[in-house]
């Protein structure tokens, strides 16, 4: 399945329908009057969230949403139908943006969620409604009401604990396929990810949501290379994995320029807890590696030492990213628990 974290939506609801001009005429009936019923009410268009997707690729397809009209009232008092509701199902971490792409109108965060982007319009009154004690036969009805139209963006913001950063090649999905089931596509040239992948890793009995995205280079918040809207996956992370290549000439360069990246994103980036590790120590010979550790520490604080390739090292960083992550979304591992069972 293609994967699409935007999408721009066109919607209307429903019109009400116009109310009813009639006049009770029966035999053997001594007295008439009017009996118009009012219209119907136009149909609402409506957002809901539902588990099993995981992309917005189904609004590439289609992109219009019309919510039915109400139906006309008819005589006899009768009230013309409701027009049929229109859903758009959407993955969890949508959110609905105004057509300014600026303005949030909702967060879909939770299975289950349900909003109303658009609500019908009202069904017009019957001349049955306007009876009064003076006018005892009107010969007037409402029109229905008009129905909403407008245009919105969805934008996906997947949920994971745990948001990978670095540049390209840094080992970002390596790390995810060593920890987890995940199988993002791995290769010796830059820019192998070209769209978000998500990994659950557990440790110590602990499961969380992984992240990683594109790489990012220098001037990406300007658009260069894949830009920095990919920035947005990982703007609902407890903690970010800063991951620096270890067989890079400076290591303190292609860390700073990560970190000027995150932040010309803005705050809600730059002041999430990170941490810092330097990737790839297989490649490094016992000096080496000091060295660059100790060139990172100065500027970028405390620095772990893993090689995701030959498995060294990624159980402390778990270990440290489940610090960083509160209770509430931590999950258990229903194997861990099975194990240590006892009657």
């Amino acid at each position: 399945m293609k994967f699409l974290d935007l999408a721009k939506v066109h919607i209307r609801s429903g019109a009400g329908g116009g109310g009813c001009v009639s006049f009770r005429r029966e035999k053997y009936i001594e007295y008439g009057g009017p009996d118009g019923g009012d219209g119907g009410r136009g149909g609402d268009v409506i957002v809901e969230v539902v588990d099993g997707l995981n992309t917005l690729i189904d609004f590439r397809y289609q992109q219009h949403f019309f919510a039915g009209n109400g139906r006309p009232g008819m005589g006899k008092q009768r009230t013309g139908p409701d027009g049929d509701d229109i859903v758009l199902r959407v993955p969890v971490g949508t959110e609905i943006l105004d057509e300014d792409q600026e303005t949030v109108i909702a967060d879909m965060t939770e299975v289950g969620q349900r909003f109303v982007l658009a609500k019908g319009g009202n069904g017009g009154f019957g001349n049955l409604h306007f009876t009064s004690s003076t006018n005892r036969a009107p010969r007037r009805a409402n029109p229905g009401q008009e129905g909403v139209e407008r245009t919105i963006w969805l934008r996906l913001k997947l949920i994971a604990d745990v948001g990978l950063l670095g540049l390209p090649n840094a080992g970002k999905s390596t790390f995810l396929a060593a920890t987890s089931n995940a199988r993002p596509k791995i290769a010796d040239y830059p820019f192998t990810t070209l769209h978000p992948n998500l990994g659950v890793v557990g440790v110590d009995g602990a499961e969380f949501v992984v992240a990683d995205i594109p790489g990012l280079i220098e001037g990406a918040s300007e658009g260069r290379g894949l830009g920095d809207l990919f920035l947005g996956h990982v703007e609902r992370c407890s903690v970010l994995l800063h991951l620096v290549d270890g067989t890079a000439e400076d290591v303190v360069a292609d860390w700073q320029t990560i970190i000027t990246e995150i932040e010309a994103y803005g705050d809600i980036l730059g002041g999430k807890p990170r941490v810092t590790v330097l990737n790839k120590i297989d490649a490094l010979d016992d000096e080496e590696r000091e060295d660059k550790r100790k060139a990172l520490e100065a500027v970028a604080g405390p620095v772990m030492l893993m090689s995701a390739v030959a498995h060294h090292g990624t159980t402390e960083v778990l270990r440290a990213l489940r610090k960083q992550i509160s209770d509430d979304r931590i999950r258990l591992n229903p194997q861990e628990e099975q194990q240590t069972w006892r009657p």
